[in-house]
Order: C-alpha cells, then structure tokens, then sequence
C-alpha cells in the first residue's frame, strides 16, 4: 500500500529515493541543489511511497509572477514520473488529485511542459494546450564585448548573482519573482558558463551564444532597464537577438508562437489566458 507524501526536502531517506528515481527517469539529481541551500519552499515533490521508497512523484513548483504591476500566483507541475513496476496503477491520478485539493483557492492558475507521449493525459485533469510567444530581431551593434563571464561554479560566485537578483530592477513584461531557488538550479548545473557581468552597472546577464545568435535569458541589475543597452554590450559578433522573456517594450521585435518539440504547453486555470491574450511566455529560466 502506498502513501502520498510532500513537504519532505529534509527527509534523507526519501530525498535520495526520489533523487535516485528522477536520476532513472530524467537524468537528474538534485542532491547538489538541496546540500547548496537552493531547495527552498517553492520546490515540492508530492510522492507516492511504498515501504519508504518513492515509487511515483509529480512535483509543484510555486512560480510567482509580476504582471502590470500585481503578483501572479502560479503552479507549474514537473518531475512526472513512475517506477516501472508500479505503472499504469493511477498513482499521478492520485497525485495529481492531492495536488489540486491543496491548490484550491491559492493560485490564479497551473502549468505543465509535457512530452509528446502524454499529450491525451492531461486533458484529463482539466488542463489545455496553450501558445507562448517569443521575441527576436536583427541587431546590428558596434564595438567589442563589454561583459566578463563569470563561472558559477563556487559560492562566492553564487552570492554575488543571489545579491543581484535581490536589487534587481530589470523586469520583462511577466517576470518571475520570489523564486531565487529556481534561476540558482539553472545556473550551478546546466548553465555555468552561461552568467556575464557588466562591471560598470553591476549588472549580471544569463544568456547563451551561438553561431553569432544571443539567447537572453534574463538580466539582473539594479540599475539597467533597457533590454537594447544588455544587447548591445554583446558586441558587433551578435547579428541575432532572441528573448527568453516578454519584453515590456516589443518596438522592433518580431513574435513568433514558440514550437518546440517534445515540448507542449498546457495551462489551467482563468489567470494563465493571458499568454495568449498578450503574446506572452514563460520566461525560459522559470520552467522547472
């Protein structure tokens, strides 16, 4: 017989279950991230346990988002997952339905990013598929790189991002916010290499550049507003700019509906149709 547990992140038994099973399923390990002081309260496995291992899990995670100046109370659901012998049993039924009892009155809407093998299952629970919107252009910019990669591999480094995200006052048009745990997972794991800092506004700046394209994820800076000044400082390699969040101004960007494969947007509750509404997206470092 199994049981339903959340809110467990300092349970060692059942941490390291779950570790080992989202090791299995998806690769990953959050081990570094709990013992690192990242695993805050906005990240909470709901597990079904049998004999003290965790045999299936989908996890909540609180996504807190700025919108025309008022605070946006969102759940995005991840880390769906089952042990082999235990599938097909309705245990993310059971999951799924304890999830939505605690979130009951407490948040404006729910999202998923599922795969292309469980696009009939969500429809289940309620859930639709939904567009997000992406924002790019042309750029065009002079001189050399004014920014220093900084590599997240140390605490000190972590610290000094932790304090700018704190000060920050660069917003995108639904920004995440209250959430520091979640741009901390990014950044010690997948995107150590992917941090710059621009020593002249004390400005850091998560961002992926290929082939003369920049990727902007997001910006943290207590001084800097502008996402065209962030662009420029990339220098005259980048000739493509593409936002991983909505801008508050879109002049000279164009939209395009994000499709991505093995990756379907699914969305509900009344506060999430503003996406659509507005050509928003998720921003890129707050899907978990």
């Amino acid at each position: 017989m199994y049981r339903i547990i959340k809110d467990y992140r300092d349970n060692e038994t059942l941490r390291q279950s779950f570790n080992r099973l989202a090791e299995k399923t998806f690769g990953l390990d959050f081990e570094d991230w709990y013992r690192n002081g990242f695993w805050g309260d906005s990240y909470n496995p709901y597990s079904a346990v049998v004999n003290g291992e965790v045999v299936a899990n989908v996890s909540v995670n609180r996504t807190d988002f700025l919108y025309d100046g008022k605070v946006l109370h969102f759940l995005q659901l991840g880390t769906v997952m089952t042990k082999e012998e235990y599938r097909k049993q309705g245990l993310i039924r059971e999951i799924m339905g304890e999830i939505e009892k605690d979130a009951e009155g407490k948040a404006d809407g729910i999202y998923l990013f599922a795969n292309d093998s469980v696009l009939d299952f969500y429809p289940k629970f309620g859930f639709r598929k939904s567009a997000e919107y992406q924002y790019g252009k042309k750029v065009f910019n002079a001189g050399g790189c004014r920014l220093e990669k900084v590599v997240m591999d140390n605490p000190a480094a972590w610290e000094r991002l932790e304090d700018a995200i704190g000060r920050n006052l660069f917003r995108g048009k639904l920004d995440l916010v209250r959430n520091p745990g979640l741009i901390m997972f990014y950044v010690t794991k997948f995107m150590r290499e992917s941090v710059y800092f621009h020593k002249g506004t004390d400005t850091f700046v998560i961002a992926d550049v290929e082939d003369g394209r920049l990727f902007l994820h997001n910006v943290f800076s207590a001084e800097v507003k502008e996402t065209g000044q962030v662009i420029e400082w990339f220098g005259k390699e980048i000739q493509e700019a593409v936002l991983g969040f909505a801008p508050t101004d879109a002049e000279g960007y164009e939209v395009t509906e994000i499709r991505e494969e093995d990756c379907t947007f699914f969305i509900k509750g009344d506060g999430l149709q503003i996406l659509e509404g507005e050509k928003l997206r998720i921003p890129s470092l707050a899907h978990a």
